[in-house]
């Protein structure tokens, strides 16, 4: 166990490239989309949480999926890919994009051993819910907590005071989860515990906030915090 992890109640995970594989949407349509299909899907990663940042930036408080939507609009118009009917398959396939493969067994192993989960997401309560059924995942989770409650986006602290709001957790009590390393130093900015889930061997942001250890990949988080 990480000596800055014991006594750690709750889990919070965010979603997208946590738990949730972003890039599945563009997959599941590559032939459609053709050979522009791994530029479209980073561009709008990158776009997508852009807007998220200028929107806070401005006071302008967008449901995610109108961001999300807004993003891949400006990306396919970048990308030149206008094949009938590709912007709709891909809002849809946001809906149910695929959990990472180590996910489901790495919740079940926290949840016999009595750890509280929960995600804390960017995403609203439309986009985030039916993924989560989807993925057959709900039962492990006690709270999908959205910051559509706060009306902002991360790494804002009003979105982390969330979770303490709903679930009663202390922050210090709280192992915060995200692949997303600016999210990660965001949430150990405000106070949690926070594990940086490096699944692209990226460099770490330099951004106030220090994080308590970083992973590959979620299977290693219960050795963290000592599930055997």
């Amino acid at each position: 166990m990480s000596a800055g992890l014991n006594g750690i109640e709750l889990c919070v995970f965010d979603a997208y490239g946590t738990l949730y594989d972003f890039n599945s949407a563009v997959a599941r349509h590559r032939p459609a989309i053709g050979p522009g299909a791994d530029a479209l899907t980073e561009m709008w990663r990158i776009k997508q949480i852009q807007y998220t940042w200028l929107r806070n930036s401005m006071g302008a408080y967008a449901k995610f999926w109108q961001v999300t939507g807004e993003a891949l609009d400006h990306c396919l118009a970048a990308q030149d890919i206008a094949a009938a009917d590709i912007r709709d398959k891909l809002m849809a396939a946001y809906l149910a994009l695929d959990p990472f493969a180590e996910v489901p067994a790495t919740l079940e192993r926290l949840k016999q051993a009595g750890k509280r989960l929960a995600i804390l997401s960017n995403g609203n309560p439309e986009m985030l819910d039916p993924m989560v059924r989807a993925s057959g995942l709900s039962d492990k989770f006690e709270a999908v907590l959205s910051v559509d409650a706060a009306q902002v986006f991360k790494p804002d602290a009003r979105v982390y005071r969330l979770v303490e709001a709903r679930l009663g957790v202390r922050s210090d009590k709280v192992c915060f989860l995200s692949s997303n390393c600016w999210d990660a130093h965001g949430a150990a900015h405000f106070g949690f515990r926070t594990v940086w889930v490096n699944r692209a061997d990226a460099p770490d942001d330099r951004l106030p906030g220090k994080t308590n250890a970083q992973i590959k990949d979620l299977s290693q988080l219960p050795a963290l915090l000592g599930v055997s």
